[in-house]
């Protein structure tokens, strides 16, 4: 089955946004980066201690949707493969235009014809994470061109309360998150773990709409934090993403998990925000047992 959300699953594209407009489609090309070290092989870890940083970047085997955050003992591992561009401003481009949902096929390689997936966005370097089988994923090489049909970036679904933005999702896959609208101008959405701006760490003050959030979470600090999964709905308070992200009292941010942790001070488990608001008008579930986001089921990717 193919990654792509089909036509006749999403919502009709006239209620995908204000006014009838359709959302804008672009193909996009990405290639796959090769996972890359600076002149040490060391980070420092909060406590001072060096560390190699495995998994940031690249192509990460045997980590999927639905895995713990604290899964590997790597630094900012996702699971798939990080996409980007040799022209800069083509990595731009990449990195803003690509949506959570959007489809992706392999191009060249042994892995050609493959179909994944976006899951979410790095924002060292403008990379954009893409989902793929397993199999597939392993046929994979650093170099292999992927195009994107990006599909969602400014849309406005019409259910969507005025006072809140979308950002970061296809909106066919939108309605299909734990994500319901209210007739009081409100809507609800159910996620693993609430955190405040204060855990905020890696992102602050970049444009939300190409790059992740890191959260300062570590293992062991609490059973929620503990539970967290990749693709779960994550809500910040107190962070304000509708431009470069930063503190907005009374304001929330709801991101998508889309890396692992880090041992490096400031890191932590990555979310790609696709809703941010005041408080008053997103109203926020915290299920820290029975919670499902984003899954492979819903990309196709199973």
């Amino acid at each position: 089955m193919s990654a792509r959300i089909r036509r006749s699953e999403a919502a009709p594209v006239s209620a995908l946004a204000a006014g009838g407009h359709r959302p804008v489609e672009v193909s996009l090309l990405g290639l796959i980066e090769h996972a890359e070290l600076g002149d040490s092989p060391y980070r420092i870890d909060a406590d001072g201690a060096p560390y190699v940083p495995a998994g940031d970047g690249g192509i990460v085997l045997g980590l999927r949707l639905g895995d713990s955050v604290f899964a590997l003992f790597g630094d900012h591992a996702a699971p798939g493969a990080c996409l980007t561009h040799p022209v800069e401003a083509a990595r731009h481009a990449l990195a803003l235009y690509c949506c959570i949902g959007n489809e992706a096929v392999v191009r060249t390689g042994a892995a050609a014809g493959a179909r994944g997936a976006v899951i979410g966005k790095r924002g060292e370097n403008g990379r954009v994470i893409a989902g793929f089988r397993a199999g597939d994923l392993a046929r994979m090489r650093p170099g292999d061109q992927v195009s994107v049909r990006s599909r969602g970036q400014g849309v406005r679904p019409g259910w969507l309360p005025a006072s809140l933005t979308a950002l970061n999702i296809d909106p066919g896959l939108l309605a299909g998150l734990p994500v319901s609208a209210d007739q009081d101008d409100t809507l609800d959405v159910a996620v693993r773990l609430v955190v405040p701006a204060r855990m905020a760490g890696n992102g602050l003050g970049r444009p939300a709409h190409s790059w992740d959030l890191d959260l300062q979470l570590a293992s062991g600090q609490g059973a929620a934090e503990d539970a967290l999964l990749l693709g779960d709905l994550v809500a910040v308070t107190d962070l304000d993403a509708r431009y470069n992200m930063g503190y907005r009292r009374d304001w929330v941010t709801i991101g998508v998990a889309v890396h692992g942790s880090s041992p490096l001070p400031g890191h932590g488990p990555g979310i790609t925000p696709i809703l941010t608001g005041p408080r008053h008008a997103l109203r926020v579930r915290e299920d820290s047992t029975g919670h499902v986001g984003l899954t492979e089921s819903m990309l196709g990717l199973q």
